[in-house]
């Protein structure tokens, strides 16, 4: 399965993968009453980027990653942080604790979880009046430009699943996507926050993110060299060497209401 590619890249990961914007942490923190006494259960925490970021804010967290080297590495990384509990599960399959978290989670993993599951068990896992905070990811059109539009060519000539002249949207074209969260009757008062952030990176660095991918993992080798090497020499030979990518994070917030 593709959300097992990550795995294998553990400590990659954990190097490679940005971080969410400090307002975006702000926000989440402000719009769920995050302090000290909250409850947190995070789900996909990966090897931790944006656990970090809530454990400063002295709550007890709960993390629930699928992954094995990843979990391990969310453990070394948090070691700091004595009221984090890094857990190695299935989330679908993991069984929710008696007491009801304040606050559940997700960050650039949501869409990882079996959509017939997620939502009801985020609702079941949370008191009422709780909150379920998850951000969406996406690649948008900015920063250089004229890098990922040339970059298509080297996507086009090796991994045949490039749809032809694909382009990345601005973020002004991308709507955000709540339906299943006001679908569910148990969750109201679903609002969304968005957030930019620009990225620049070494070809080295580049190249490292793309192999967090899952998509770029699971191409078989010759086609995963081949691409990798096309657009370093890109970056190499007509960027200067850096390129900046752009994301957009949507921060989607919805209350637990009482059942």
């Amino acid at each position: 399965m593709l959300r097992e590619t990550f795995n294998g890249a553990a400590e990659l990961y954990d190097r490679a993968r940005p971080g969410y914007p400090p307002a975006l942490v702000a926000e989440l923190a402000r719009m769920t009453g995050l302090g000290p006494d909250s409850r947190v259960l995070e789900v996909g925490p990966g090897t931790g980027q944006l656990t970090r970021d809530l454990a400063r804010f002295g709550c007890h967290i709960t993390a629930v990653e699928l992954g094995d080297a990843m979990a391990a590495v969310a453990r070394r990384r948090l070691g700091a942080f004595p009221h984090v509990d890094v857990r190695t599960a299935e989330f679908e399959g993991w069984p929710l604790p008696e007491e009801p978290f304040d606050v559940l989670a997700c960050a650039t993993a949501f869409h990882w979880i079996d959509p017939a599951v997620r939502v009801e068990k985020a609702a079941d896992a949370l008191r009422a009046g709780g909150h379920l905070a998850v951000v969406v990811t996406h690649h948008v059109a900015g920063g250089s430009t004229d890098f990922f539009a040339e970059a298509q060519d080297c996507y086009e000539r090796w991994d045949p699943a490039t749809p032809p002249g694909l382009r990345l949207r601005p973020s002004s074209e991308i709507v955000p996507d709540t339906e299943e969260f006001e679908n569910c009757l148990r969750l109201g008062d679903v609002r969304v926050t968005r957030f930019e952030q620009d990225i620049t990176h070494t070809a080295d660095q580049y190249i490292d993110v793309l192999l967090t991918y899952s998509g770029h993992r699971a191409l078989d080798s010759t086609r995963r060299d081949g691409l990798l090497a096309c657009l370093r020499d890109l970056i190499e030979t007509r960027h200067g060497g850096r390129v900046t990518k752009r994301y957009l994070h949507e921060l989607i917030v919805a209350t637990r209401v009482s059942p």
